[in-house]
């Protein structure tokens, strides 16, 4: 028919062209589909971000052992492009989505929102963090010592709640004492633990030097007030005397940081350990029992002795650890002017003699219970002590660690038997 015009054949070119436009447009609305995150997805997601922000707490804890030895995930963050392969052969790039924290999980699981970073994790990791602050077999010493000296002073009709509530008054502001003696040392000491013990919250930065002076400064603050609310003057006069002993063996002063003086570090420690510590909590228990004379015990004169020996050995043992550190601070102590295996027999041998001394002590006593427990056990360990010291390798720090720690058990040990002695 004339009239009518037929429209163009489309060529094959066009053909082609029309066909590849429409199964691109077809790629990409599947592609979009993919990218869109269903209900489905979602829960799954929110899920797993429950499941792992759990565990992270404890994965914290030991992330610094165990370091990963595979190569490090790329993170995803809020807002982050993360490339992935999808089927067709072509690297695709697409934005996670900001608000969605469920997505933003690091290779260990972790969340990386911080909506999700504080609660109870947060609680777990400052109560870890104040555990190391405490330095805890320091807190262990200290609590054996008051219950094993107010023992002491107690008659065989003495226990009781009077008893209980005096052990209580003196168990709380000292152990708070502990820590704040303990956290001072730790607050000028932080280049020196990043050698010794990068473990310590300080020195590893879970804590921040503001929070260490913070926690340091209340908790004597309190020990302080607890000592003039209680009104027993053996018990503040020892908080006290223990706290100025304390800021003069590690505050950085004039006239002051005695740690870095043997003669002095020793007589700061033995002040404390042996004298304070004994008389202290001894007369304060005799004043909450109601006991109008105060005097000096036989049971006590021994422990006196023996503790003294015994924080010599712990002043002297304390530095044999931290050799590396001291030195490169220019902190003569004598593990760092005499060397470490000098300093290190020495010690053996002071405990071995106070152990021959409580021997002889136990093998005069009246009582015969008191004779069979003192004598027996102080030979055992004597004998224990010299066998694992003829065992330890000095070249190795964790060897040495280990025998320093076993010295303070030792220490705690040795206050356990002092209730024996009659």
């Amino acid at each position: 028919m004339r009239g009518v015009q037929l429209p163009p054949s489309p060529s094959l070119g066009s053909l082609s062209t029309n066909l590849s436009a429409d199964r691109q447009q077809h790629v990409s609305s599947r592609r979009q589909h993919r990218l869109t995150p269903g209900p489905r997805s979602l829960c799954q997601t929110a899920v797993t971000c429950l499941i792992t922000d759990t565990a992270r707490s404890l994965h914290e804890r030991c992330a610094r052992a165990f370091v990963p030895s595979y190569p490090q995930k790329r993170k995803l963050r809020q807002g982050s492009a993360v490339s992935y392969q999808p089927t067709f052969g072509q690297r695709v790039t697409h934005q996670t989505p900001a608000r969605c924290s469920a997505s933003a999980v690091d290779q260990f699981g972790r969340s990386n929102d911080a909506s999700l970073q504080s609660g109870m994790p947060a609680i777990l990791s400052n109560v870890q963090a104040l555990y190391q602050f405490s330095r805890p077999h320091t807190m262990l010493g200290t609590f054996i010592s008051i219950c094993s000296v107010s023992l002491l002073a107690m008659g065989p009709g003495d226990y009781g709640s009077q008893a209980a509530i005096g052990l209580l008054q003196a168990l709380i502001p000292a152990l708070l004492m502990n820590i704040c003696i303990v956290g001072m040392n730790q607050i000028f000491d932080v280049d020196i633990d990043k050698v010794n013990k990068p473990y310590l919250p300080l020195a590893s930065g879970d804590w921040t030097l503001h929070t260490g002076i913070s926690v340091a400064v209340s908790t004597g603050l309190v020990a302080v007030l607890l000592g003039l609310y209680i009104g027993s003057a053996p018990l503040l006069a020892t908080l006290v005397g223990s706290l100025l002993l304390g800021i003069a063996y590690s505050v950085d002063l004039p006239f002051l940081r005695w740690k870095k003086y043997p003669v002095l570090a020793m007589g700061c420690i033995l002040s404390v350990r042996a004298i304070m510590v004994q008389l202290g909590f001894y007369f304060h228990m005799q004043q909450a029992l109601g006991s109008s004379r105060i005097a000096l015990t036989w049971p006590l004169l021994c422990a006196i002795c023996f503790m003294l020996v015994f924080s010599v050995v712990i002043a002297l043992f304390k530095d044999i650890p931290d050799v590396k550190g001291d030195s490169q601070a220019n902190v003569k102590t004598l593990s760092v002017r005499l060397g470490v295996k000098r300093v290190f027999w020495a010690c053996i041998i002071l405990l071995e003699l106070a152990y021959a001394g409580a021997i002889g002590l136990g093998a005069l006593s009246q009582v015969w219970w008191s004779k069979v427990v003192t004598v027996g056990v102080h030979f055992l360990l004597g004998a224990f002590l010299f066998r694992h010291a003829q065992q330890v390798d000095l070249q190795d720090a964790k060897s040495i660690t280990s025998s320093y720690m076993l010295i303070w058990k030792l220490f705690y040990s040795e206050y356990l038997l002092i209730p024996f002695f009659r």
